[in-house]
């Protein structure tokens, strides 16, 4: 789940950076493989991106469908689909309900706010920005939040198992999960919380706190309670704010970061910030606490604002992600523990606003997804940016394909995922075939 939700930020003007466009020419074909339907048991506005089985089916979670019985707002409590790839080529794909979520008076999960990722059993993992037994939000009505993991059946056709593994009980701990969340080479889970933490009095004026980074511990027996520690409640101020998710672990145990606001509250920035980058280092003996270093204080202008998907690095340990309206890259200076920003692409014109995570092909070229776009009446993009060659031309920037509207996806904002044969594949949260325009799954081919 992306910041639209909850609100929606009008793009500076940018000065441009020396890139080349390619022609509309290079655009990738795109196919929409469902649209959302709304309603009880079709889903709306999904909540992330797919993920996809070793079978090739493809897993979704939405922030509507359901019973609409949760809190806040009557609001849909969400739902889980599989898409499974049709029999005969040219044939639609097959969307199967797995999950419908029941909300907080069941002391289930509601309202997915992430995408789901997935173990080598084919386990699901989300989380929910509100439900199950914490006390946080409108006293206590709409719970503080879960993580949930959904286990496939035993035999096809079977009944999915849910499984909360942790509801939020209190702000302290943490509430409104966001983003996808990560494993660690031992299974553990890390993810963040937009608020809570126990840290923070300005970030928002009725959730409380400023959000946190926590990590989940997997029980010793079979059977046991996960473990939940906060390895960071952030203060805002000098510090950050309201971290989005997708976070991303090297080597060493390190937890890399954004956070949307923060850092530097003044000139442009103003009340709220900008916005972070952040690094958490592990202790060096059991029990100490972790160590937040901020990477990058974003200053508006040129530098932009506001980040909102995480970042993603390179073999080389760079770190690459977008603001509001620049794609950036982090490279740690040799010999030094500073932190260089490079602007590699300001976005305008038919394509600007990226909301959701970046990716990487084996050529280290750079795709992700716009929100919205305006030069061409573009409803957000899929693009591509293309590193410079050995003649050191600059970055290549180029839309694959620019989302019109109904019947196509309108308004992406998570992350894309490759198939094996390099499609690339995500979800609009509007558009579709429907007349709801709740939004659709789809695919791109070069």
């Amino acid at each position: 789940m992306t910041r639209s939700r909850f609100a929606h930020y009008v793009l500076p003007l940018l000065l441009a950076v020396s890139v080349v466009a390619l022609p509309a020419s290079a655009e990738w074909k795109e196919k929409v493989l469902y649209s959302f339907r709304g309603g009880v048991d079709a889903g709306s506005v999904p909540a992330g991106g797919v993920v996809f089985d070793k079978q090739g089916n493809l897993y979704v979670a939405t922030t509507g469908g359901g019973p609409r019985t949760c809190v806040p707002f009557s609001y849909e409590c969400g739902a889980v689909y599989e898409l499974s790839p049709p029999a005969t080529k040219g044939d639609p794909w097959t969307a199967t309900l797995i999950k419908m979520f029941a909300g907080e008076g069941s002391k289930d999960a509601s309202v997915p706010s992430s995408g789901l990722i997935i173990d080598d059993a084919g386990n699901l993992y989300g989380v929910s920005g509100y439900g199950g037994t914490g006390n946080c939000v409108l006293f206590g009505l709409a719970g503080c939040g879960t993580v949930y993991e959904l286990s496939p059946p035993a035999l096809k056709g079977g009944a999915w198992t849910e499984t909360i593994l942790y509801s939020f009980p209190t702000a302290k701990q943490g509430y409104l999960p966001q983003g996808n969340l990560v494993f660690d080479s031992a299974g553990n889970l890390y993810g963040a919380t937009e608020f809570g933490g126990g840290y923070g009095t300005t970030c928002d004026p009725y959730y409380k706190y400023c959000g946190a980074v926590f990590e989940l511990s997997p029980p010793k027996t079979k059977g046991g309670k996960w473990a939940e520690k906060t390895l960071h409640g952030f203060r805002s101020g000098m510090d950050g704010a309201n971290p989005n998710g997708g976070l991303v672990l090297d080597s060493k145990g390190r937890i890399y970061g954004t956070t949307f606001g923060g850092g530097n509250e003044s000139g442009e920035c103003g009340a709220g910030g900008c916005g972070t980058v952040f690094a958490l280092e592990p202790p060096t003996q059991k029990g100490r606490s972790w160590i937040e270093k901020q990477l990058h204080v974003f200053s508006g202008g040129k530098d932009s604002r506001l980040p909102s998907a995480g970042v993603i690095s390179d073999s080389n340990g760079n770190l690459y992600g977008t603001t509001l309206g620049t794609l950036f890259r982090l490279s740690l200076a040799k010999n030094s523990d500073m932190w260089t920003e490079d602007i590699l692409y300001a976005f305008s014109g038919d394509a600007y606003d990226p909301e959701g995570a970046l990716i990487f092909d084996a050529n280290a070229n750079l795709y992700g997804t716009t929100n919205v776009g305006s030069g061409q009446s573009l409803q957000g993009s899929v693009f591509q940016l293309k590193p410079p060659n050995q003649n050191g031309y600059p970055w290549t920037f180029r839309v694959l394909h620019g989302f019109l509207g109904p019947p196509d996806g309108e308004f992406p904002a998570a992350s894309l995922i490759f198939d094996k044969a390099g499609n690339l594949y995500s979800t609009t949260q509007g558009g579709g075939k429907a007349s709801c325009s709740c939004g659709t799954v789809f695919e791109i081919k070069p």
